[in-house]
């Protein structure tokens, strides 16, 4: 009977340490943690809401930097960069015409009119110098001197008249006119790059070389205010997000190199810590934990060094040397 017992004890001693062992291997290493595979995604979006009118790429397109992705409706903005550029020529017309004089014809009538008026000088001058010879031989009346006097008087200011009215129409408009057109011919130019930026902002071009992950919008919807049209994915723009225990904390420092491991992977992949949450969580009841016990985690991630081949949303285990 006591050796009966006996082996019972030992019996239960045994499946007990068995147990153990098997919740021993469960438990998950120090230094090894599990996470996933982020990407960060570019939201290509327009500025201002309206009609997709044009879609240049499908979902899994690899594009260059510089390629068109979409193009929203700009009849609107066409119109408004024509009325601009129309403003703009008006505007610089108008300022190279107060840089010149008046036009040739005009200012051929007025040298035409000094033309009789110096022919008149010459006659009234005539007329003046005989009449005072005369009244100087008490031929002649004073009274008729100083009508001749006076006509030849009017002649000559007459002349000096049209030499102003020439030079004056040769000239340009007054510096503060020029000043002031110059001023518009700015503010219109100003006004076309605005509605030439408006316009450009209506295409969608990839900022860099990515992968479209996803198109928002179908071709002849309406695309609201900023609203992402095309989501791309560029090139090794992803990270590795995984949690740390507390008790791990103290070993972790930014830009320290970690080994990755994950199902499928080439051996030897790196990646060096880029950022270390500053607050404690609740691990996350998903399939990277090891167990469902609530315990206090905090958020590390990760640059990988070799990213190809780690796909967003891929488990992975991050080893500290």
């Amino acid at each position: 009977m006591m050796d009966w017992i006996a082996q019972g004890w030992a019996w239960t001693r045994a499946a007990t340490l068995a147990v153990l062992g098997m919740f021993a291997a469960d438990e998950p290493s120090h230094t090894a943690f599990a996470g996933y595979v982020e990407a960060e995604y570019t939201r290509i979006a327009a500025p201002a809401a309206g009609t997709l009118a044009a879609l240049a790429v499908s979902r899994g397109d690899v594009v260059p930097a510089g390629a068109l992705l979409a193009q929203l409706d700009a009849t609107q903005e066409l119109a408004v960069v024509a009325e601009a550029r129309a403003r703009v020529a008006q505007a610089q017309a108008q300022l190279a015409d107060l840089g010149k004089g008046r036009r040739t014809p005009e200012i051929e009538a007025l040298q035409a009119q000094r033309n009789q008026a110096e022919a008149a000088f010459k006659l009234s001058e005539a007329e003046f110098r005989r009449q005072s010879q005369l009244a100087a031989g008490g031929i002649v009346a004073i009274g008729r001197l100083d009508e001749t006097r006076a006509a030849y008087d009017r002649d000559r200011a007459r002349i000096a008249e049209l030499d102003a009215q020439i030079e004056n129409a040769q000239l340009g408009g007054r510096d503060d006119v020029v000043r002031a057109a110059q001023a518009l011919v700015n503010a219109v130019r100003a006004s076309q790059e605005q509605a030439e930026y408006r316009l450009a902002q209506r295409t969608l071009t990839a900022p860099v070389e990515a992968r479209v992950v996803d198109t928002l919008y179908a071709l002849g919807e309406f695309v609201p205010t900023a609203a992402p049209i095309v989501t791309l994915l560029p090139a090794g723009k992803v990270k590795l997000r995984f949690f740390v225990p507390e008790p791990a904390m103290s070993g972790l420092r930014i830009g320290q190199s970690v080994a990755v491991a994950c199902d499928g992977c080439a051996p030897g992949l790196t990646a060096r810590i880029s950022f270390i949450a500053t607050q404690a969580e609740f691990t996350p009841p998903v399939i990277y934990s090891r167990d469902n016990r609530a315990k206090l985690v905090f958020l590390v991630e990760a640059t990988p060094e070799q990213p190809a081949g780690l796909h967003p949303g891929l488990p992975i285990e991050v080893v500290l040397p």
